[in-house]
Parts: structure tokens; sequence; C-alpha cells
């Protein structure tokens, strides 16, 4: 069986602090997953990812047209930033680190995310769904995200860590069944 992405129970967060004080929470939401999940072998498991930049959303409009602007993201000249995994690593039954390259405004650094897989549950319209947690901490400035103000009283206006979470959900698609040949 083939698994597809189900974007109504997925999505790609991020936190970064705020003058040191607060968290400023962010999603983006419009992106492209595929993988390539081996539920018999979780090592064996893949993940190709594409986020558009502009789809940035802190719930600011004016702070989400700064994201998007050559400061941080350049959504015009990188409308895209990618992450491709690289392999695998089951650290117990359910737990495991998934390595792989982020490219964001044509950086590529490697990055480990820490997955927890919440295993298989049938639906209630007859199919399976596959739940995944992953977590992953970033410098922003490893990918020249380097925009800041220095606080009076202290510290900056924006954190250079940036905490990742990403929630996936995954729905099993029946594969085309191939016609016999006469």
């Amino acid at each position: 069986m083939a698994w597809q992405v189900d974007k109504s129970h997925s999505h790609i967060n991020f936190t970064a602090r705020h003058m040191m004080i607060s968290k400023v929470r962010g999603e983006f939401t419009d992106y492209d997953i595929d993988v390539n999940f081996d539920e018999n072998n979780l090592t064996a498991t893949t993940v190709d990812v594409a986020i558009k930049t502009d789809s940035v959303s802190t719930r600011d409009a004016q702070r989400d047209t700064h994201l998007k602007s050559p400061d941080f993201f350049n959504a015009e000249q990188f409308p895209v930033m990618t992450f491709k995994s690289k392999r695998v690593v089951q650290d117990g039954p359910n737990r495991g680190k998934l390595i792989g390259d982020l490219t964001i405004r044509d950086v590529t650094h490697e990055v480990t995310l820490d997955v927890e897989y919440s295993g298989i549950a049938k639906t209630p319209w007859g199919g399976s769904s596959a739940g995944f947690a992953a977590r992953t901490t970033i410098n922003r400035k490893d990918w020249q995200l380097n925009w800041n103000v220095a606080l009076e009283t202290g510290g900056w206006l924006v954190s250079d860590q940036i905490n990742i979470e990403i929630e996936l959900e995954l729905a099993q698609v029946a594969e085309p069944v191939a016609e016999a040949v006469a």
C-alpha cells in the first residue's frame, strides 16, 4: 500500500523568542511532502519536503511580510525551502532520528529531527492512518537568516534558535490493481 500526507491533519510549525521574553509561533501552510513509509522497516522510510516560503503565517500580516522579505526568507528569490532525508536511525520501537539536508535560501545543512511514531490506526471509513511527530532546533544564522535588532535592555529582538515541530498524518492509499494482459 502507498501512503499520502493528510494535510488537514498535518502541520509544519516553528517557534522563535521575541524580545527574549515571549514566543512567536508560526506555520507554513503550503507544502508538499513525499513520504515513502515502510511500516515493516521504519529505517527504510524516506521523506522529501518542499515548503513554499511565502506561505509563512504568524497571524500578523506585518511580521509575515517581513519574514517573506530579503531580511529573512526572501520568498521572491527563494520561493521554496526543502528537506531531503538521508537516513533514519531507530532508537526504539516508536522513536527515531530522521537525518537529512535542510535547504533555505540555497544554503544546505544537515539536520536531525527527533521523531515519534504514533503507530497505525484504522479509520472509521475503512482505511488506515499513520501518525508522526518530529522536532528539532536550528540556528537560523546557519542559513544566513541574520537580520536582528539589539534591545536597549540587552539581548536581541529575534532569537537565533528556532524550534521546529511537525505533526504528520499519513493516509493509506490503495494501489491500482494491474489488469491481466491476455
